[in-house]
């Protein structure tokens, strides 16, 4: 039977039925059984009934409850509340959801960020909620906010193109709003229809705006403001001259779209009018044919979109986005979410009170970012230029023919892993457009844009890179390197990175929105390795000067991916590599210890790592090798190290990456201790160092989390997993699954405290306890880290002349703005009397600058040490968790043992100083 048309001054949740459970999963579900209720609480039964819970789900979710009861360090709201966070969390866990996150919402009156922030509550150990959980939620957390910040965007556009119509004409503003309403309603239906990456923010508002020229083109005019009502007056056409007798063989014919007003609204909201024409001439085209909805001059119910979209809404299980109409407490932020959101003070003339307004909405943002992109990238090329022609010609075998047949293979395998992670929805439209279905895909013209893209900024930043090698060598005979084919795909690589990551957005927060297509997506699709990847990421970042801070904060979070995880995987030539360079002594390690102090040097390119000695891999034959790269004719200035270029230099930024977690964690725990944090730098440098199979398929942090355990316990302070993990939370850039689930031996996981009892102990067991000897092992240097190599656009610059006087440029408002108000800055006029005020803010300035708590201030809120975290699973009766012993007092050995290892760290802390001071700094 059809739904029934639904009244149109009838607010949308009073007709919305929320039951999650169709026909089908009805059928499966039993009543709670007297077992299932035994024991519990009668309104948590009741909770359970109302949301169709079978009794395993309600077990575990109740036994959820008595752990969670007994944790002392939670205060919980109330009990209705947790019930449902642990209902959700059960229900997650068993792969047995018979409701809707929004069910359960309403259930128990939270809003979505007051639901999430309840299981990061309840997170208190890594039994309670599992990484399939924190998956769970990340991704409808991430969906959450791609469809809060579209709507967002709709409503304001809707505020931009229909007018409020005087109280007279009542039927025509209720006339507007089932507008409104049913535009966004098709726009729910489409996106779930079309795209299988619902959270992708560009492609959706692309598909918005589809459907926003749908809706407009049949409203009456009396309801449009300019330029939209102008621009419905042009003429309706197709897009492309697409023949009856083509349509009349079963091919979807071209949609008739006001190509006037779909380029309106591409204009007023910056977004690529190409783009959202093939989206409109492919996908929202043959989805529109299959809902019948092609040849209409009216616009759909808005009941008859609605049911359509419960089918989607109870299938995926998650939120019901149709409330956003109504502004439903269950999708708004907090009061407080808006608050805390920082804000920009704009210009204003001489005299005027200050305006502040609110940062770029997320959609801007992103159009903004890829408009900046596309406008770089419109006056390159597609094809090599002449000038990289030129070098091309150059070469003692001319790669060009190469290079045009790889560029073209990978783009062919890009668009087809691109599709396929985008979606092909095609059986979602059943068998009544069986001709529909074979083209059911989004536009692979879009594909083809985004590598192209790509394509121009690998062509460019080569040709800068080549330039930049002809100014320093004055050869142009590149033949060795530009017939490397790591070193083109991983340029390639690279490009597409900044293209995807472009379009991805920040999610108006500075930091790239994670999707399926996250990094290390595209070494995956090109078959990458990590390690040739990382060779190329510094050089690509100084050869393109157009890269945002943003960007350039990208391309780094990548290579510290790389670095602490994804170049240990175990199939990684790094391993093949170090275990060469031990073969060959003491004297090809991959990086000497006694290196460690000293400033690390940002002057290799590209071509020194990629054609830096490396002796055969498996991934090719020497005979291979000879064949694709002819003789050398790369000049060398100097006779090279017989270790590695690209390896020295990855140890020794591993070796950095690594000290700055350890100094983070140290500074958050430790202070109390700061003798211990050499000792710990110590064995976890040792440990990769000499023990890096350690790192096979695992993180660099597991190895930092079981250094720091281990030298605690033999040094006897009471420092435990819990605590560590609980800091480690904290830390910016983290993933819970770093300590939840560890690699043990042969795919078996388990947690960090499991790695430490099993692997990593038994491995160091003799090294560790040497530090509680009277003889414990020489400490290693501490690492020089100086700021990152890389220059981001507005970035301080020295002042001419001076020593430390640096500018720092005002910052746009398409930056991430600093917080200024009249009491919290300090202004210094330079050139004024240095009197006794100024003296004081220097002084002011001076205890900023030297205090090095700004460096955990993005990852922390200040204060004291975390609070450990309570009822591990292997806590027993008071016992401490790694090796079962209870902690006890220390003796009087050890208090002497302690002072003399805090008399000698300090000694050599001084000495280490001293050298330190003599080493002539880099210049930024």
């Amino acid at each position: 039977m059809p739904p029934k048309k639904r009244s149109t001054g009838t607010p949308l949740s009073k007709e919305i039925k929320h039951n999650a459970v169709d026909s089908t999963v009805k059928d499966t579900i039993s009543e709670l059984s007297s077992d299932g209720v035994k024991d519990k609480d009668a309104d948590f039964v009741t909770l359970s009934e109302k949301l169709k819970i079978n009794d395993e789900v309600c077990d575990h979710a109740w036994s959820i409850w008595d752990s969670v009861r007994a944790s002392k360090d939670i205060v919980l709201d109330t009990n209705l509340k947790v019930w449902g966070a642990c209902l959700f969390i059960a229900a997650t866990d068993l792969e047995v959801m018979t409701f809707t996150f929004t069910e359960i919402q309403k259930a128990v009156n939270l809003n979505v960020k007051q639901f999430f922030n309840l299981l990061k509550k309840l997170d208190v150990n890594m039994d309670t909620i599992s990484t399939k959980v924190n998956g769970a939620m990340a991704r409808l957390e991430k969906k959450y906010e791609v469809s809060h910040a579209l709507f967002q965007r709709f409503e304001k556009l809707c505020g931009k193109i229909y007018a409020e119509p005087p109280d007279s004409k009542e039927k025509d503003s209720l006339d507007g709003k089932r507008i409104i309403h049913t535009c966004w309603t098709l726009f729910l239906v489409a996106k779930g229809r079309v795209l299988q990456m619902e959270d992708d923010l560009v492609i959706s508002f692309q598909l918005l705006m589809c459907v926003l020229e749908f809706c407009i083109r049949r409203s009456p005019p009396s309801l449009l403001l300019q330029p939209y009502k102008t621009a419905t007056n042009r003429l309706v056409q197709p897009m492309t001259r697409t023949s009856r007798r083509n349509h009349s063989k079963g091919k979807p014919r071209s949609p008739e779209v006001n190509l006037h007003l779909l380029e309106t609204l591409c204009k007023e909201n910056e977004c690529s009018v190409d783009e959202v024409k093939n989206v409109c001439l492919t996908s929202f085209s043959i989805f529109m044919e299959s809902m019948g909805l092609s040849d209409t001059e009216e616009l759909p119910e808005v009941s008859e979109l609605s049911s359509q979209y419960e089918e989607l809404y109870l299938k995926s299980k998650d939120f019901d986005a149709r409330l956003f109409l109504d502004h439903d407490e269950t999708l708004q932020m907090s009061t407080i979410d808006f608050a805390q959101l920082e804000r920009t003070p704009k210009k204003n003339q001489l005299g005027d009170e200050p305006v502040v307004i609110p940062p770029q909405t997320p959609v801007r943002a992103a159009m903004n970012s890829i408009q900046q992109l596309r406008v770089v990238l419109a006056s390159a090329s597609d094809a090599p230029s002449e000038v990289l022609s030129a070098y091309f010609k150059n070469c003692t075998v001319d790669p060009t023919q190469e290079i045009t047949q790889r560029v073209r293979r990978l783009g062919e395998h890009f668009s087809q892993r691109f599709a396929q992670a985008m979606g092909q929805r095609c059986m979602e439209i059943g068998s009544q457009a069986p001709i529909l279905m074979e083209r059911w895909s989004f536009p692979l013209e879009n594909y083809a844009k985004r590598f192209t893209l790509g394509t121009r900024l690998y062509y460019r930043v080569m040709e800068s890179m080549l330039k930049s090698e002809e100014r320093r060598l004055s050869v142009q005979n590149f033949s060795k390197l530009l017939n490397d084919s790591a070193f083109h795909t991983s340029l390639l690589a690279c490009a597409l990175e900044v293209v995807t990551a472009t379009y991805r957005g920040t999610g108006g927060f500075g930091v790239a929105v994670e999707t399926d297509l996250s990094f290390p997506w595209i070494l995956d699709v090109f078959q990458l390795v990590a390690y040739d990847f990382y060779k190329v990421i510094e050089s690509f970042i100084k050869a393109e000067p157009s890269l945002s801070r943003d960007m350039i904060k990208h391309l780094e979070h990548c290579e510290h991916l790389v670095m602490e995880s994804i170049a240990w995987r175990g199939d990684s030539p790094l391993f093949e590599l170090l275990h060469q360079a031990r073969e060959e002594g003491p004297g090809e390690q991959a990086e000497p210890p006694a290196t460690l102090n000293q400033p690390l040097q940002h002057n290799h390119t590209a071509a020194d790592l990629y054609l830096s000695p490396l002796r055969p891999s498996n991934r090719m034959s020497p005979g291979a090798e000879a064949q694709a790269i002819p003789t050398p004719h790369y000049p060398t200035q100097a006779p090279r190290h017989p270790r590695s270029t690209s390896l020295s230099l990855f140890y020794k930024k591993v070796y950095r990456l690594a000290y700055l977690r350890l100094n983070m964690m140290c500074s958050r725990l430790l202070t109390s201790h700061p003798e211990l944090e050499p000792v710990m730098w110590t064995l976890f440098q040792h440990t990769l160092q000499h023990e890096y199979e350690l790192m096979r398929d695992r993180h660099l942090d597991q190895l930092m989390m079981s250094a720091m355990y281990a030298i605690c316990k033999v040094k006897n302070i009471d420092l435990r997993f819990k605590t560590i993990v609980t800091a480690y939370k904290n830390l910016p850039n983290t993933n819970q699954e770093t300590f939840k689930r560890v690699l043990i031996r042969d795919g078996q996981y388990d947690s960090i405290i499991v790695f430490y009892n099993l692997v990593f102990m038994q491995r160091l067991k003799t090294n560790i306890l040497q530090y509680a000897s009277p003889r414990p092992p020489t400490l290693s240097p501490i690492p020089n880290v100086p700021c990152s190599p890389y220059k981001y656009p507005n970035s301080p610059r020295k002042v001419p002349g001076s020593n430390n006087v640096y500018i720092s440029p005002l910052k746009s408002s398409r930056m991430s703005p600093s917080v200024i108000t009249p009491r919290s800055r300090i202004l210094v006029s330079i050139g004024e009397s240095f009197g006794i005020s100024s003296s004081d803010k220097f002084s002011k300035i001076n205890q900023m600058v030297s205090s090095s708590d700004w460096t955990l201030k993005r990852g922390y809120d200040g204060g004291s040490a975390p609070k450990p975290l309570k009822r591990l699973r292997f806590d027993m009766d008071g016992q401490d968790e790694a090796d079962g012993s209870k902690p006890s007092g220390k003796s009087t050995l050890i208090q002497k043992l302690a002072e003399m290892t805090s008399t000698r760290t300090r000694i050599q802390e001084q000495k280490l100083k001293e050298d330190a001071n003599s080493v002539k700094r880099e210049e930024p």
